[in-house]
């Protein structure tokens, strides 16, 4: 019975992964964030690639961060500036790889270079004004699609689905020793 479970668990697991809501992805013809053009018509209202809106309708951008960027952003958010291999060791990545997803936000002015503030000689990323305005924005569409999602919901499934995921979430954090910066008071959490 358990291993049927598991087998449950393990596709369900796959298919948040998976899930256009939550990590937007480009569709043909429409670029991410990082390929975006620099030119007036990259101005132009285009259509959303997960819901079918407009820019401008209910707050989303015309172009969506990728899920490497809107991780990046977040991560140097919550923990402030960060090297290469800080990023790469949080993410469990090659650090190769974290130079290439960085270097899109870089050349986008969603992060900056910066000298270490403590004196060390690696440079750090932070995340520039821009970095932030768009990582809101996209944080915003993100949690305007969830409330779509979950509309059907009580109030009290929503909690539930939160207090498990989050359990989950920190006990993989826990067994890898990586945890995710976030709130530590959760008496700061509201219900909403």
């Amino acid at each position: 019975m358990l291993d049927r479970r598991l087998e449950r668990l393990e596709r369900e697991l796959m298919l948040v992964a998976r899930c256009s809501v939550l990590t937007p992805r480009e569709r043909k013809g429409q670029a991410t964030d990082a390929q975006a053009p620099q030119t007036p018509q990259a101005q132009a209202p285009t259509t959303q690639p997960h819901t079918g809106t407009t820019p401008g309708v209910e707050s989303c951008t015309p172009t969506r961060l990728d899920r490497s960027g809107y991780l990046l952003l977040s991560r140097l958010d919550a923990e402030g500036a960060m090297t290469i291999g800080q990023l790469a060791d949080a993410f469990q990545l090659d650090v190769s790889t974290v130079n290439r997803q960085t270097g899109a936000l870089l050349r986008s002015g969603l992060v900056e270079r910066i000298p270490d503030p403590a004196g060390g000689l690696a440079r750090k990323l932070r995340v520039t004004p821009q970095g932030a305005d768009r990582m809101a924005a996209e944080r915003t569409c993100r949690q305007t699609d969830l409330s779509r999602l979950l509309e059907s919901w009580t109030p009290e499934d929503v909690a539930r689905f939160e207090d498990v995921l989050t359990r989950f979430n920190r006990e993989v954090e826990r067994q890898e020793g990586r945890a995710w910066p976030r709130e530590t008071d959760e008496a700061a959490r509201s219900p909403e």
